[in-house]
């Protein structure tokens, strides 16, 4: 056999021993069991505010809204978490500024437009003082989002990897080991900004 063949062929069994990882992690993503992270009848198992003009619960979707003030907030968990899959469904209107925060030091999990690059950043990660960095970008979440409708949101802590699903389509893998610590899980209203944000099926499964 020539080298040539040879290289062909090894290239070609590499691309189909990647493809059946890129599909086992994909059913692996499917199937796994989440349990409720939020009830869908009140808030708890998180820290409320007292008093809150933020977050309220209706038809078992929780809503973040801006106060008159927009002075923002974070809801967060009562519990820390390290090792996750969580899913939720996220839905908008118009221009928000929210997320998910995860781990310690804390890092955003993007929904909507970012105040610094006033530009819709959904699904990347915001990592603090270095912004969103280009490894922390997702991708074509254009061709998955639906506009003013319910999106289906995927994100995997596992270790030093973050994985971002949008619509059962993986568009974001961030590796950074600065993020190492368990924090809670917070849903963000952004300071500054007129918003509101909705999310149901709130659902996580720790991994060890």
């Amino acid at each position: 056999m020539s080298t040539k063949v040879c290289n062909k062929t090894l290239l070609s069994l590499f691309c189909a021993a990647a493809a059946l990882a890129f599909s086992f992690q994909g059913r692996a993503a499917d199937t796994q069991e989440l349990h409720p992270l939020f009830n869908g009848k009140d808030l708890s198992g998180w820290k409320v505010p007292d008093p809150n003009p933020f977050w309220r619960v209706e038809d078992g979707v929780l809503i973040g809204e801006s106060d008159e003030k927009r002075k923002g907030h974070v809801l967060y968990t009562e519990k820390l978490y390290k090792n996750f899959m969580l899913e939720t469904e996220v839905r908008w209107s118009g221009e928000i500024d929210s997320g998910i925060m995860l781990r310690k030091p804390e890092l955003q999990l993007q929904f909507g437009v970012s105040r610094s690059l006033k530009k819709d950043m959904s699904c990347s990660f915001y990592v603090g003082r270095e912004g969103y960095p280009p490894e922390a970008q997702a991708h074509d979440v254009e061709k998955y989002w639906r506009q003013d409708d319910w999106n289906r949101v995927r994100l995997q802590a596992k270790g030093d990897v973050f994985t971002v699903w949008l619509n059962g389509h993986q568009v974001c893998q961030y590796t950074n080991s600065k993020y190492s610590e368990p924090g809670p899980i917070g849903l963000q209203i952004h300071p500054g900004l007129k918003m509101k944000v909705e999310y149901r099926n709130l659902r996580l499964s720790e991994m060890e």
